[in-house]
């Protein structure tokens, strides 16, 4: 294991550069990395460090030396396209991600390398679910899309970031996992990026299903696969990287219900200018009596309303007939940020068009 940051990485990220590519066997299937940050790369003062660290100079070409044995699995192609701690993630790394992963696989540009067998991203974990669900709908490809970090950094005792980049590798280099859309796979757990949300801030099992269980699972030498996901994702979608690059990027507002909850936000989100609300309502996607107001004022001036729940799992239905009569979205299984991030592809897609919106949350 290695945790000492002066003997295990050395160099700076260098973005976009190509940094690593092993080609021991060329009878090995050719995987893409590419680096976004995160835990996975980042460093403590020391090994029992477990929190409190940041990103200090490391990037995936080190992480790469840290795990030799990809060479056993995969010809290794890797590229670093943020070095960011993903707290920081922004629409705009997105599309970079986006077009990075178009040009890895067989779709997209003329330059787009068709002999990559599959792509893992390394993200930080907490807005991995976010960004992996925004590739899930917009990747056009069936070719297998790994996600995967840490909850530990490189230089902690026990470091889980080596294990969770190789078992991606070897996710990605399965050709089981084509067609399962974009996955999200750490501690031996391999989930659908539609359902897997973060469910520890510390704990190294910190990703877990909303409500469709495991996809798959790393046991031993094994990779078992258990499932498919259900709804329609990436070429079903009309969602596209050169499209969105394209257009205007709409404001989304993510508004939290409590007690004593009195419309402020909601018109606050209104007033900065908020295409779409996603109301992270209690229960079942409950609304208070003193925000009921500001809600409906929003929805008649042609603000977006999506009924999402700050339950944790789940799945929030349609409610009372004022709401639906008001135009109001129930967000189904999706948390409030991911219900966020498709009436972003939807606002910027359709406009604000409630119709559409609703379609979406219904087939997506």
């Amino acid at each position: 294991m290695l945790n000492s940051p002066q003997t295990a990485y050395n160099g700076a990220a260098t973005q976009g550069r190509i940094f690593l590519i092993m080609t021991d066997s060329a009878k090995l299937p050719k995987i893409v990395i590419l680096g976004t940050g995160g835990t996975i790369v980042s460093s403590g003062d020391d090994p029992l460090k477990l929190t409190g660290y940041r990103i200090k100079g490391l990037n995936v070409e080190t992480l790469l030396c840290a795990v030799p044995e990809l060479q056993h699995f995969a010809r290794i192609e890797a590229h670093q396209v943020a070095n960011i701690d993903s707290s920081s993630m922004t629409f705009s790394i997105w599309l970079e991600l986006g077009r990075a992963i178009e040009k890895a696989g067989d779709f997209g540009p003329p330059a787009a390398d068709p002999d990559t067998a599959g792509i893992v991203v390394t993200h930080g974990t907490d807005t991995m679910e976010e960004t992996a669900w925004f590739t899930h709908l917009t990747a056009k490809t069936q070719k297998p899309i790994v996600f995967t970090g840490a909850m530990r950094p490189a230089t902690a005792l026990s470091a889980d970031g080596p294990l969770n980049l190789l078992n991606a590798v070897r996710i990605a280099a399965d050709p089981k996992a084509a067609g399962r859309g974009v996955l999200v796979a750490l501690n031996d757990v391999i989930l659908s990026a539609r359902d897997a949300m973060k469910i520890s801030p510390t704990n190294a099992a910190a990703f877990g299903p909303n409500v469709q269980g495991p996809l798959g699972l790393i046991a031993g030498a094994e990779i078992l696969w258990l499932g498919r996901p259900e709804r329609a994702f990436g070429s079903e979608t009309p969602f596209s990287i050169p499209k969105l690059a394209a257009l205007e990027i709409p404001r989304v507002d993510i508004v939290y219900s409590h007690a004593d909850d009195d419309g402020v936000m909601v018109r606050a989100a209104c007033a900065a200018g908020a295409r779409a609300i996603v109301h992270a309502g209690t229960g079942n996607g409950s609304i208070h009596c003193c925000t009921d107001e500001a809600l409906a004022d929003a929805a008649d001036a042609g603000v977006l309303i999506i009924r999402a729940s700050r339950v944790t799992t789940g799945a929030v239905t349609t409610g009372l007939a004022e709401w639906q009569e008001r135009g109001y979205v129930p967000a189904g299984t999706l948390t409030p940020q991911k219900a966020r991030v498709l009436a972003q592809l939807v606002v910027a897609e359709y406009g604000q068009v409630q119709s559409a919106l609703a379609e979406a949350f219904s087939k997506y």
